[in-house]
Formats: C-alpha cells, structure tokens, sequence
C-alpha cells in the first residue's frame, strides 16, 4: 500500500491517480478531506492527516511500505515562518513512518540551493533523512503545467506583457521538465526493487535560460517575444509586488519562488536518474504548448 501527503496539491493529486490507474493501492491523505472527492472517485482510499498535528499521522501511515511526502508550506500569504514549519513537518512525518514500518519515504524537492525556499526544500530532505526510513530525494528543476505556480507565474506574464521589467535572473540557466515527466519519475520510486534511497536529479532534455523559456512560452502561444527590460536592481520583493498586480499568483507565493530564480537549477549528476524505467524526454516546446493550452481553456 502506497500513502501519499499532500494529495490535494497539484503534483500530489496527479500522482495519487497515476498510482490508482497502475492499480496500485493508494492512499491519500489530506488536511482536508472534503477537497479530495475526486481522488476517492479515482479509486484512492482518503484519510485526514495533517504533518503538522503528528497524532493524525501513525493511524494514516499504518500499514504502508511506500510513504509519498509532497508537502511545502511555501510561504502562502506572505507568512515568512514557513521554513520553520516545513522542518517541524518533515520531523513529524519521518517519526511517524518509522514507528509504524514505512518501508520508503518519497520526496520531491528543488534543484539548486541558495535562497530561503530552495534551502527550505533541501532541509526538509535532510530532516527526513536524518529519520530511520530510507528517503529517495527527488530534486527537479522548474515544473512545466498548468498547476505548477512557477508555470503560472511565467504563463500570465507572456499573455498579459508585451513589455517585460525583468532582473538578471532571466540569464540564469534551468533544465525545466514536464509534470507528467515528474510524475513518471515519481511513480516509479514505489518499486522498492529499484535502488532509489538516494538523491536523484531530475530534468528534461532541454536546458534553456529562464528568459528563452518565456521567449519559448511566448512562440508556444502564438504570440510575439515580449521585449525584455533588464534592471538589475528590481528586488524579490519589487518583484514579487509587481507580478502580483499583474497576474493571480499570490505575492507569498511569488516571491519566495523569485528568490530562487537566480540559481542554477541544471543536473549535474545524471547518473540516478538513469535507474529510473521513466527517463524524462519530453522537449521543453512541447511541455509548454501542452501546459499552455490547457491553462488557456481558463483564460
């Protein structure tokens, strides 16, 4: 049996069904049941649990050999505490898992380091691995789909801006990779046959910057490259403020997520990644018209 936190979230959600149509026995477990209808629908079982009141967490993990951890505080509303709160999560759950036999703990984490988010994720790794349970660490570059945050937050700037203010940021280098890449990567870490307790860098086979990935949005789209303004003083925060009046990404959200777009986010050691039967290969072009379009059916 298969547990995954963090269920309701978009990766979280996509994995639990990609599980279920394996016909893997899942479970689902969520803060708030009630939003998780459509995982019951698919076929998972739904239980409450929160990784932060650790009582929730023993009755929901019982009897699962592979634990999926797809929780981030993010920092949602602007709360700046949520470092804190991932690392006291993080314990919470790898206490758990141990206690009542979790064979493996899945986790799914950032490339790169440097900022207050990315640090975040990769002490919530560490945190999770300093538990008695083998923990595979996932560590992707930027996600491409409709629900990923950093997507949007890209998305809406291209359709809404001829005319950029961008930070250096945009030079920097990524290896962005397809959800249903990530997904696929993911899923299989629940063969416990395969030597996964371990890092496993994961990327698409295109590396770009972020500034030819929103030029790469824009063709994808059918649109003109916007013109790019490079400041280098606009700061996170200015940054933050500004998508945040020019799109729907929540400023709480953005700007710990602009924080990291000044960090290298590119695989420098593939070799995990080669133990995967799911080896990213969509190309970045057609994981951003494939994103797009569906974001554009909301527009």
């Amino acid at each position: 049996m298969i547990a995954v936190a963090g269920s309701t979230g978009y990766i979280g959600g996509l994995l639990s069904r990609r599980l279920a149509s394996d016909g893997q026995e899942v479970r689902a477990l969520a803060r708030s049941p009630e939003r998780a209808g459509d995982l019951r629908d698919a076929g998972c079982e739904v239980r409450q649990a929160d990784a932060l009141e650790p009582e929730t967490l023993g009755p929901a993990l019982e009897g699962a050999e592979v634990a999926y951890y797809l929780v981030h505080s993010m920092g949602r509303g602007g709360d700046g505490d949520f470092a804190e709160r991932d690392h006291r999560a993080a314990e919470n759950f790898a206490t758990a898992a141990a206690e009542v036999g979790v064979t493996r703990i899945v986790y799914l984490g950032g490339l790169g380091e440097g900022s207050k988010h990315l640090d975040s994720r990769h002490a919530t790794a560490e945190t999770l691995r300093e538990g008695e349970v083998p923990v595979s660490y996932f560590r992707a570059a930027a996600v491409i789909g409709a629900g990923s945050e950093s997507f949007r937050t890209v998305f809406y700037l291209v359709r809404r801006l001829p005319v950029m203010v961008t930070p250096r940021w945009v030079a920097t280098r990524t290896q962005p990779i397809a959800v249903d890449d990530v997904v696929g990567c993911l899923a299989a870490a629940a063969d416990l046959e395969l030597p996964l307790d371990r890092e496993i860098q994961i990327g698409g086979p295109d590396v770009t910057t972020y500034g030819g990935m929103i030029d790469e949005l824009a063709r994808a789209l059918g649109r003109r490259r916007p013109l790019r303004i490079v400041v280098p003083v606009l700061t996170p925060r200015l940054s933050s403020l500004w998508i945040g009046l020019v799109t729907p990404v929540d400023a709480g959200v953005a700007k710990p997520l602009i924080e990291g777009l000044s960090t290298e986010t590119v695989v420098n050691d593939p070799a995990a990644m080669e133990l995967l039967g799911a080896k990213p290969e969509t190309p970045l072009r057609e994981a951003l018209r494939a994103a797009a379009s569906r974001l554009e059916q909301d527009y």
